[in-house]
């Protein structure tokens, strides 16, 4: 501490030298000597205020965007310095406000600097340090049993695919990750299931269940909603579903902790967890980590600096790439390089902050997100120089966790894992000149813009349009026939969404899953559209007759029930099949389901949004993640079988759990709950007692029910609040 007060009275004192408009003497002039006494005095004073004042005002203010947070952090500093130079002896220091902001974040990072320097060689004091960064005033209370049984963490690295990981590793780019391999890490592969994106794969993963999840977002004609993964309400309904499919409450529900996921896993400590953002009130603690973060001033300012540097940095690239004329390329004007710095910087800090904490909290389970490399990817590509630096810093803060696991108070094993990989390629709308909505229109007869009339593609499909209808009235047709205008009025316009270059159609007006008869009655162009365009692989409609088929280009039409990876879906790898057919079987799935065209020469796909790295269909590296498990556990799949479904992966890591911290993690969920009709809130199925015995069930009162959020404490006779997380009488020591 006097170290730190010395460094940063220099500080002040060479700050006080530089700026003009920061002064620390009084207008007739001071010795060095009373000079120096009155820095001494703002540095210590600047010091106390913030170690006192700056957690309850960041604590008042959690409400504020994360953003506006981080930003607001700097003015809030600065005013802490002007109180600290109003109560010098004499009021001899003064600033500008502006200047105050600047003196205050040079003081912070100094001040920062200083301790981390101090702290390298000295365990207690790195120890106390990393405390405070992550918002901690002390370690579990030694002597806990639990502090002998190894606890687990699970960092998530959203996007990264196999190959990638293995060419970032065999590039050096990723050293922590290298060595692990070479100390006897495995590194398994495993496929997605044909949603291959992040709401159907962690849902899978953290709750044992992705049914009806057919993509990123989706129509429902029952509810009349459009779902998508990564809003909140629809993040809130999707666990819901899921705890009430699997009945139990995820796999972190025993001493979990859930931190920057789309959804909690059970956890009783989150932070930044999409499914509880919706909810208000005392237990919505999703802010808890920009708190514990932010409550450190120097932490904002590192992050602030980083976060700018982020923003120029995403200039100077797309700028490079534009100049360079590099293809594919999309725009990444406008607020995109302040999205990029979101979830590069702040996203990442926050997470690893929240986690550190966890782990000297000697919690049993961590899952974390880690989105960097996917939102960059997106808009760079998955393989180009901007995606390996994002790949870079991800290892160092891998790194960082791994040496903070040597200071908690229980071993812990880190396990790494992707929730899909991405798939690069120029979108459908560059290489085509117009967008699938405009070809369903087409397909449909309805206008479209004109830029599309006069692409080859929109040619094609009005052309087709035309073709089809001639055909289907057994006669010629031109735009003049008084029979096109006798046609009846045309119904609603068919909603139509993009999930990366997986592609739905639905018919609103239509209660039910149209089928493909129903669909040519109405649209006789649209089916013929869509399956003979060259930018679609395949598509998948329910058939009156058939059941549901499988239409492919060259005319092929299978039923989904004679699929097999050597059909039409032959060029999608192994286990596309079995994914159509699983996706075909979900009760929201869309009237027609559209996957884009895939090249395995070049892995290149073309996605339906503007993402020249993609995912959330089948082709190429998006279906295939990866797992990276240290040696002490259990191997993932026994020898030559495969790891397929979000769902298995679930499995696997529940077992992993369970051989660490014991059979107080069951291997598999209590069993299944029949999942009544989407209105209401649910009844919650039953939940595992960590302090009962392993299989015992907790359950309410007289009905056998337990009541509550999925998140909340437990409720006893009549609704009232039990005393501890679970009602009923005090558990003894010897029983637990």
């Amino acid at each position: 501490m006097i170290a730190v007060w010395a460094v940063s009275t220099l500080t002040l004192l060479l700050l006080a030298g530089l700026l003009p408009a920061f002064q620390l003497q009084s207008p007739d002039g001071d010795s060095l000597t009373r000079t120096a006494i009155t820095a001494a005095w703002a540095a210590g004073a600047f010091g106390l205020l913030g170690a006192l004042v700056w957690p309850l005002l960041v604590r008042a203010l959690l409400l504020v965007p994360a953003l506006v947070l981080g930003l607001l952090g700097f003015f809030l500093n600065g005013s802490l310095l002007l109180v600290a130079l109003w109560v010098t002896p004499d009021g001899r220091g003064a600033a500008d406000p502006e200047t105050a902001v600047v003196v205050a974040a040079v003081m912070s990072a100094v001040a920062s600097a200083t301790s981390t320097a101090l702290a390298v060689r000295d365990d207690d004091a790195y120890r106390r340090r990393l405390y405070r960064l992550t918002g901690r005033t002390r370690a579990r209370a030694p002597g806990d049993p639990a502090d002998a049984v190894p606890g687990t963490v699970f960092l998530q690295l959203d996007g990264v695919g196999h190959r990638v990981l293995r060419d970032a590793v065999a590039a050096g780019l990723m050293p922590t990750v290298a060595a692990w391999l070479e100390a006897g890490h495995r590194l398994t592969p495993w496929r997605t299931d044909w949603s291959s994106q992040t709401g159907a794969s962690q849902l899978g993963i953290l709750h044992g269940s992705n049914e009806d999840v057919p993509a990123f977002r989706w129509y429902e004609k029952d509810t009349g909603r459009l779902m998508v993964s990564n809003r909140p309400a629809s993040a809130v309904e999707l666990q819901r579903r899921a705890v009430r499919r699997t009945g139990d409450g995820g796999l972190l529900s025993y001493d979990g902790a859930s931190r920057g996921n789309l959804f909690s896993g059970g956890a009783e400590q989150v932070a930044l967890v999409l499914s509880v953002a919706a909810r208000r009130g005392r237990r919505n603690r999703s802010r808890a980590g920009y708190f514990a973060y932010f409550s450190d001033p120097a932490n904002t300012v590192r992050t602030a600096g980083s976060f700018v540097t982020e923003c120029v940095r995403e200039v100077c690239q797309s700028t490079r790439a534009r100049l360079r004329r590099e293809t594919p390329r999309l725009s990444r004007g406008g607020t995109y390089p302040f999205v990029r710095a979101f979830a590069t910087v702040v996203e990442r800090d926050v997470v690893v902050a929240a986690v550190m904490g966890d782990m000297l909290a000697g919690r049993t389970a961590v899952y974390a997100d880690l989105v960097a490399y996917d939102e960059v990817a997106h808009h760079s590509g998955p393989h180009g120089r901007d995606a390996d630096q994002v790949l870079r810093r991800l290892d160092r803060a891998i790194a960082l966790i791994a040496d903070v696991a040597g200071h908690a108070p229980r071993p812990y094993r880190i396990v790494l894992l992707s929730d899909h990989g991405q798939s690069p390629g120029e979108t459908f709308e560059a290489v085509y000149g117009l967008t699938l909505k405009d070809l369903v229109r087409a397909g449909c007869g309805l206008p479209v813009p004109r830029r599309v009339r006069r692409t080859r593609s929109g040619s094609e499909a009005r052309d087709a349009a035309r073709d089809a209808l001639r055909s289907a009235l057994h006669r010629p047709l031109d735009e003049g026939d008084e029979t096109a205008r006798e046609l009846p009025a045309k119904p609603s316009e068919p909603v139509v969404l993009a999930s990366g270059n997986l592609g739905l159609v639905s018919f609103p007006d239509v209660p039910h899953r149209m089928t493909r008869e129903e669909i040519d009655r109405r649209h006789p162009a649209l089916l013929r559209t869509l399956a003979h365009h060259p930018g679609v692989g395949f598509v998948l409609v329910a058939s009156a007759e058939h059941g549901s088929v499988v239409l492919a280009g060259d005319g092929t039409e299978v039923p989904v029930a004679e699929l097999t990876d050597d059909g039409p879906l032959a060029v999608y790898g192994p286990g596309a099949a079995r994914a159509v057919r699983r996706t075909d079987g979900f009760p929201h799935v869309a009237d027609i389901m559209v996957n884009s065209v895939y090249d395995p020469g070049t892995g290149a796909v073309h996605a339906f949004e503007e993402q020249i790295g993609s995912h959330g269909g089948l082709g190429g590296e998006q279906s295939e993640p990866f797992l990276l498990s240290p040696p002490e556990l259990s191997p993932p799949v026994g020898e030559g079988e495969e790891l397929v479904g979000a769902e298995q992966v679930h499995r696997v890591l529940r077992r992993w759990l369970r051989e660490s911290s014991g059979p107080q993690v069951p291997v598999e969920p209590p069993g299944a709950v029949e999942l009544p009709g989407a209105s209401g809130p649910p009844p919650l199925p039953p939940r595992q007692d960590p302090h009962r015995p392993a299989g015992a069930t907790v359950r309410g009162p007289a009905d056998g029910t337990v009541r509550g959020s999925v998140d909340g404490p437990f409720h006893g006779p009549a609704g009232a609040p039990a005393a501890g997380p679970l009602h009923g009488p005090p558990v003894r020591d010897e029983e637990r």
